[in-house]
């Protein structure tokens, strides 16, 4: 016991020597690199697209990425140049992959700028590269202690759940003199973990206020009639209206979306990243129904969270593989509450994907009559079905008969005029 607090006290000092080290020789007023790298239209557009690469493979599916030197410069520059006015040069030589960055610090009395060099290069027997070479300034640090303070650093803070996040699904990075390339495998349980922890922040102002007017909603409801997950997404939505702008549309509408989930899936928002404010014990609840059902909005307004928090891609697989396990363990598999997911991802899509659309999208739930004018009735379809059964009856989701049925539960949400407004 006394070997490990000592190792601990160890690891704990050598990470504090190196932040004091780094502070002192890379904290000065000279850049060591230019800075004021203009980024241009058609540059931003790039770096978005190769930042979103990823996204192109399927959850569950083992994909790669190769990026050029162009493509690291690129991409790096304009996430460091969101947040503060920087800089960073990628090179790759002998299979290293290095940077060196200068960051405009806020101002202080140790100087303007942190400079800082660091390298990467692949070791044999090992799929992820290691730190090869690091600078602050002029200092240059021992590589193994470097990584081992960072390391230890990370793992005994509050990044160590973002630093698990993002290596995870790495699985392996090939370093070449004009390229790498990353191989990645991210899990449905890890996209949905990485969406819980990015939003676990402050609730912004205008939560409070959507959430203000669906607790008032509530408040006066009639406990003697069924409350309609329509009767909260229209006030909220033409509250939406009336708030937004084309540049806040797509924001204010996640905002809905998230108050309504929180409301509807009260005890599982946090699977999707709940944002929300603590509520009073006193407040009142009733459940919401779609179709006389509770399990049909609790499906829609989750796959509209979860696509208007990660993608329409993975809000779609989700569905599917939550079905299969019911159908191993659970209430069995059920085309009903697909159609309601697939329907739900479909909505968070056009609220979330353009400007143009998310107020179409606001006008449109403000007039709604009632829940068929978003989601389809899926009373007639095939559920209740145990893995045998579905096995019997469709054999596996990749099937003719299956996708039949899955393509006419898509003509009937493509149906529905508000899915038109694309």
């Amino acid at each position: 016991m006394k070997f490990l607090l000592r190792l601990l006290c160890y690891g704990l000092l050598a990470a504090l020597i190196l932040c004091v080290m780094i502070v002192f020789f890379g904290v000065n007023d000279t850049p060591d690199i230019k800075l004021g790298w203009s980024l241009s239209h058609s540059d931003i557009d790039r770096a978005k697209k190769i930042l979103h690469e990823g996204s192109k493979t399927r959850p569950d599916e083992i994909g790669t990425i190769e990026l050029s030197k162009e493509d690291l410069n690129l991409a790096a520059n304009y996430l460091l140049n969101r947040y503060s006015k920087s800089a960073v040069v990628i090179s790759l030589k002998k299979n290293q992959l290095k940077f060196i960055a200068t960051v405009t610090l806020p101002k202080n009395s140790l100087g303007k700028y942190l400079n800082v060099t660091i390298a990467f290069g692949n070791v044999e027997g090992r799929q992820l590269p290691t730190i090869t070479k690091f600078k602050a300034g002029k200092l240059l640090l021992p590589s193994n202690l470097t990584a081992f303070a960072i390391d230890y650093f990370i793992r005994h803070s509050s990044l160590n759940d973002y630093f698990l996040l993002a290596t995870r699904p790495i699985k392996a990075v090939k370093i070449e003199p004009e390229k790498i390339t990353l191989t990645y495998f991210s899990s449905i349980k890890t996209l949905i973990q990485a969406r819980t922890l990015l939003t676990q922040t402050d609730p912004p102002p205008a939560l409070n206020i959507y959430q203000k007017k669906l607790a008032d909603i509530v408040a006066y409801h009639d406990p003697n009639w069924r409350l309609s997950l329509a009767e909260l997404l229209k006030p909220l939505f033409g509250l939406a209206y009336q708030r937004s702008t084309l540049d806040t549309a797509i924001e204010e509408n996640r905002l809905v979306i998230f108050t309504v989930n929180d409301y509807v899936n009260k005890k599982e928002a946090g699977e999707f990243g709940s944002r929300s404010v603590k509520k009073p014990a006193s407040a009142k609840y009733y459940p919401a129904f779609l179709y006389k059902r509770t399990d049909l909005a609790q499906h829609f307004i989750g796959s509209a969270t979860l696509t208007a928090s990660l993608n329409g891609q993975v809000s779609e697989v989700v569905g599917v593989e939550k079905e299969l396990s019911d159908a191993q363990s659970g209430s069995g598999f059920s085309f009903v509450d697909l159609a309601a997911d697939k329907a739900g991802t479909r909505f968070g899509e056009l609220a979330t994907t353009s400007p143009e659309t998310a107020r179409k999208i606001q006008l449109a739930m403000s007039e709604i009559k009632n829940y068929s004018d978003f989601m389809p009735d899926p009373r007639d379809l095939p559920e209740h079905m145990n893995e045998a059964e579905f096995k019997s009856r469709y054999g596996s989701p990749n099937s003719p008969v299956y996708q039949a049925l899955v393509q006419q539960i898509d003509a009937r949400i493509a149906a529905i005029p508000m899915y038109q407004l694309d």
